[in-house]
């Protein structure tokens, strides 16, 4: 017995993407229009160095920014202590750090560069704060907003621990927060 296999033969038809492109023609303006586009800035950090600079950053002011855990310290390396920023309800105060940018950058205007120095436990959005804060501050030039700038120049160090063992000794003999021994 013979078998009868059918040939299938191929028709040539055509591919129906109207549907597709009507779909797509939607699509991509709708999704471009409600797309966010991430901002990426990029800041270069100078990082101190140990070589024969030494000398030279002894003769030229340095100011510091040093980020503790309950106060910021704006200081320098030849005066000391210029203002210590308490937190204010467990949150560091930027404004009054940005005030107190303003002043130096007043009374020092051709410095550029500061040190801001951090802890460890240092979180990195208050780093991030405390950059901006030094770098430029918002103001209104012509009725237009804009960034005028303080110390772009900003680069990172670790705090020193001195100033970390100074404030528990402080703590033990119950000299700071206005305990003083009578």
């Amino acid at each position: 017995m013979k078998r009868k296999h059918r040939r299938l033969r191929s028709k040539d038809t055509d591919l129906d993407i109207t549907a597709f492109m009507n779909l797509m023609i939607v699509l991509v303006p709708i999704l471009l229009m409600n797309m966010v586009f991430a901002q990426t800035s990029v800041l270069e950090l100078n990082f101190p160095t140990q070589d024969n600079q030494q000398q030279e950053q002894e003769l030229t002011l340095q100011l510091q920014v040093i980020i503790l855990d309950d106060q910021l310290v704006v200081s320098d390396n030849k005066g000391g202590v210029i203002k210590a920023i308490t937190k204010k309800d467990d949150a560091y105060d930027f404004e009054t750090l940005g005030r107190v940018m303003q002043d130096l950058k007043s009374r020092i205007p051709e410095k550029k560069d500061i040190t801001v120095m951090a802890n460890k436990q240092t979180s990195y959005q208050t780093l991030v704060s405390v950059m901006d804060k030094v770098r430029s501050f918002k103001t209104v030039v012509a009725g237009s907003l804009v960034h005028a700038e303080l110390f772009p120049e900003v680069s990172i160090a670790d705090a020193p621990e001195v100033i970390a063992a100074s404030k528990n000794i402080a703590d033990s003999q119950g000299l700071s927060a206005g305990k003083g021994k009578s």
